[in-house]
């Protein structure tokens, strides 16, 4: 018989030794933040030492943060493009890395329209897997058993795409399922999924969540976690079950898969765990066959111990759907990571939404911090932080410097200092910096959404209307989310109201005006729904104005805001909405990158 024990550390009773040694690596990290950022900083100048960037620079050499300070600029995306352009064209040189870009992470952030570009290199998957490996022994603390079942997690791997220098360009996570690393990682008792590999790799978006909630319904016993990486994620799978779930049933009865999966390695994958069974069948046909999908995820799973979902951030929108369809579950955001670099853990995994904090692991890259000062001007720009010198409370905006060839560079997160964990901060995700709408990963700012508007009001004009003023909102009350527009229109004495057919041609083309992200997420994920336009009476934006005046606002300062969330406007703007005009197609996307 085998006596199971735990190993007490300062973070909390280890589930194994192995989960001892990786929260015992947490401690040593934390408790040396400082010399590991400096460790870390030579490591990266040191290697990158004879890279074109740093020369550019005339660091010589140096290796301190004094130097590196004094030399190297804050940069953004848009001062980076020029090097990475060069770098995509096919240009191998040691621009800004001294090992070999392996290929390029897609940010969900855009520039000039098209997705960023984030060079890597292939020592970052190793990186990346460290940090996915100290996830379950900080959770096995907090919920114990997790060995005793299986995680259902609804993954997917998304569109990649070559540069004209022949690497691959493919978001972070669709890289990581591809690699060996994750085909091919070993047995962990604590981190075994329902979904084969080959679901999860299926690029069909359809025949993917379609085998990966077919397993998970045949294995429903055995689920202890759900889960996906955003909280839309997870919700756009139980939409999928809402409307598949005759099918599903069907196959399950039958123990024959649908024809509509065709890809043999899918269809192998699932044989292995598909048998005809008719009760299993009978039982989902009558849960889901309910009026109230109230607490669904625990009727279908019901041995289900938490929800793993990033809702920090625009994500919080899904809170209280995702506590109507789980019953009330708590809801777990384990880690903090981006296309430039992974950062960090949440070391109280099982807190609520409202109060998720990230512990920054100090070995993952150099890290600097911009305090956030929304008023300053670009002739007063503050001195950056380092990591073991922030101020609790204070607002900051992130700053890297990667292995991979970033130096300075602005990510754009706003973080909050929330506490510390030995000598390492904790912070709370605050908000993308300059991001207006968001549904899932896609990222809409303002200069997008007003030429958005203005590309579609042309097409008023032959009526003699124009756009008066607009706002918007996210709105996710409906699963896939939606953009929702509100116009007041302005139609001239010898003009003609709009036709609603004209309208709806008018979400379409602002569709059309939208990143790349956007419209991919309209078209091949299907992860956003149609754009809607709600034209609201004339004189509603001044009812707006007096509004936020009543409520406080400055009237010589008061601004329309291009996005509104607040409950209170929201009802008032579609208390005076005269009409609703949804896209009447999808806009064109295609996965090519010149």
């Amino acid at each position: 018989m085998v006596v199971e024990t735990t190993v007490s550390t300062p973070l909390g009773p280890a589930a194994c030794e192995n989960d001892a040694k990786k929260l015992e690596f947490i401690e040593e990290m934390t408790a040396n933040t400082d010399k590991v950022q400096e460790k870390v900083l030579a490591e990266i100048l040191s290697q990158n030492a004879e890279t074109e960037y740093l020369q550019r620079y005339k660091l010589g050499g140096a290796k301190d943060r004094d130097a590196f300070k004094a030399k190297l600029p804050v940069v953004t995306y848009e001062d980076l493009q020029p090097e990475i352009q060069r770098i995509a064209n096919g240009d191998r040189s040691a621009i800004l890395s001294a090992h070999p870009i392996s290929e390029f992470l897609t940010s969900s952030g855009t520039s000039a329209g098209e997705r960023k570009l984030m060079p890597t290199i292939q020592e970052e998957l190793d990186r990346r897997q460290l940090l996915y490996s100290l996830l379950m022994p900080v959770m096995n603390i907090y919920v114990p058993g997790l060995d005793k079942g299986k995680g259902l997690y609804f993954l997917f791997v998304k569109a990649e795409t070559k540069t004209p220098g022949g690497l691959t360009a493919r978001p972070v996570l669709t890289s990581y399922y591809k690699s060996d690393h994750f085909k091919r990682r070993p047995f962990d008792p604590y981190n075994v999924y329902t979904s084969p590999t080959a679901a999860i790799l299926c690029a069909d978006s359809f025949q993917s969540m379609y085998s990966q909630m077919l397993c998970g319904l045949l294995q429903r016993h055995d689920v202890l976690r759900v889960g996906a990486v955003f909280a839309s994620g997870l919700l756009r799978a139980i939409r999928f079950l809402q409307l598949h779930w005759r099918d599903l049933s069907t196959d399950i009865a039958t123990g024959t898969l649908s024809p509509r999966i065709t890809d043999p390695s899918v269809r192998a994958a699932v044989a292995d765990l598909l048998r005809p069974d008719p009760a299993l069948a009978q039982y989902i046909t009558s849960e889901c066959s309910t009026d109230s999908w109230a607490g669904i995820i625990t009727r279908i799973w019901p041995n289900t111990k938490y929800l793993d979902v990033i809702v920090t951030g625009a994500m919080a929108q899904y809170i209280p759907t995702l506590e109507y369809y789980s019953g009330g579950l708590p809801m777990a955001c384990t880690m903090y990571a981006s296309s430039e670099c992974y950062f960090g853990l949440n070391l109280k995994p099982m807190c609520t939404p409202s109060e998720v904090s990230y512990t920054i692991m100090p070995n993952m890259a150099y890290f600097e911090f911009l305090p956030h000062e929304p008023c300053s001007t670009g002739l007063n720009i503050p001195k950056l932080v380092d990591l073991a010198d922030v101020e609790l409370g204070k607002e900051y905006e992130l700053v890297i410097t990667t292995y991979a060839g970033l130096y300075r560079y602005r990510v754009g997160d706003i973080l909050r200092v929330t506490g510390f964990h030995n000598r390492a901060p904790q912070f709370r995700f605050i908000r993308r910096k300059n991001v207006l709408l968001s549904i899932e990963s896609d990222k809409t700012d303002e200069a997008e959404l007003q030429a958005a508007v203005e590309r579609a009001s042309a097409l008023l004009r032959p009526y003699g209307a124009s756009v008066v003023e607009y706002t918007s909102q996210a709105d996710t009350r409906a699963i896939p989310g939606h953009y929702v527009i509100y116009w007041e229109l302005l139609v001239r004495e010898e003009g003609r109201w709009p036709e609603g057919e004209v309208l709806e041609r008018c979400c379409l083309e602002m569709e059309e005006a939208m990143n790349t992200v956007y419209r991919q997420s309209r078209l091949a994920d299907g992860s956003i729904g149609p754009l809607e336009i709600r034209v609201v009476k004339a004189g509603t934006f001044e009812e707006l104005m007096d509004y936020a005046i009543s409520r406080g606002a400055s009237i010589n300062q008061y601004k329309v805001p291009r996005c509104v969330s607040f409950p209170p406007v929201i009802e008032l703007l579609d208390s005076r909405v005269v009409s609703a005009h949804f896209s009447p197609a999808c806009p064109k996307w295609a996965p090519t990158r010149s």
